[in-house]
């Protein structure tokens, strides 16, 4: 009897791990995030949102390398400084068009001078993935990527208590994106064309 409950144990163990190694992986590190993704192959590519007008925005679209992405929350989005926040205290989403592999930058919580605020910040994936962690620095950093189905959306709260209303804020948007086989295709064969030139 314990053989089968140990061999049941053990088989559920490894379908556990070889299900999380097909899922979202989260980091809080920006340069493990970066050297990660790239040896997936993934180019990387940053939003810095410095180059967005200070002012409000009903909703707002950007596209940094091959990413078209979208903002939007209830009540609008506010710009200031190169910080990319909402006008209300309403979560923030990103949406990105045909999607990314794997998607990261510095979220936390302001107040409406945009002073940051020590919140509980959740970051949620389109596909349900989530982090949460308490955030008191503009500098906190977290990232996910995907070796499944591709990032589509990021979705942005805080919660702070006892100290008024809080503003989701994001800053240094990062998108890594592996090119689509067809792309490679196509880049194998303009070296080939390159080189039969010479």
């Amino acid at each position: 009897m314990k053989s089968i409950s140990g061999l049941l144990g053990g088989t559920m163990v490894l379908a556990l791990s070889t299900s999380a190694s097909a899922a979202i992986i989260t980091f809080t590190q920006q340069n493990v995030w970066q050297n990660f993704s790239t040896s997936q192959g993934a180019g990387l590519y940053s939003e810095t949102f410095s180059g967005v007008s200070d002012g409000f925005y009903a909703a707002y679209s950007g596209s940094t390398g091959p990413v078209n992405w979208s903002a939007s929350a209830v009540g609008g989005l506010f710009v200031s400084g190169g910080l990319f926040s909402t006008n209300n205290p309403q979560p923030l989403t990103f949406d990105f068009g045909a999607g990314v592999n794997g998607v990261a930058g510095n979220f936390f919580a302001t107040d409406i001078n945009f002073n940051v605020v020590p919140a509980v910040v959740t970051l949620r994936l389109n596909d349900g993935s989530s982090f949460i962690g308490f955030i008191d620095s503009a500098t906190a950093y977290t990232g996910f990527y995907s070796n499944a189905a591709l990032i589509t959306s990021i979705r942005i709260e805080a919660v702070a208590s006892g100290t008024g209303d809080v503003y989701p804020t994001t800053d240094n948007l990062q998108f890594a994106v592996v090119p689509a086989p067809g792309a490679i295709a196509l880049l194998g064969l303009a070296g080939l064309v390159a080189r039969r030139r010479r």
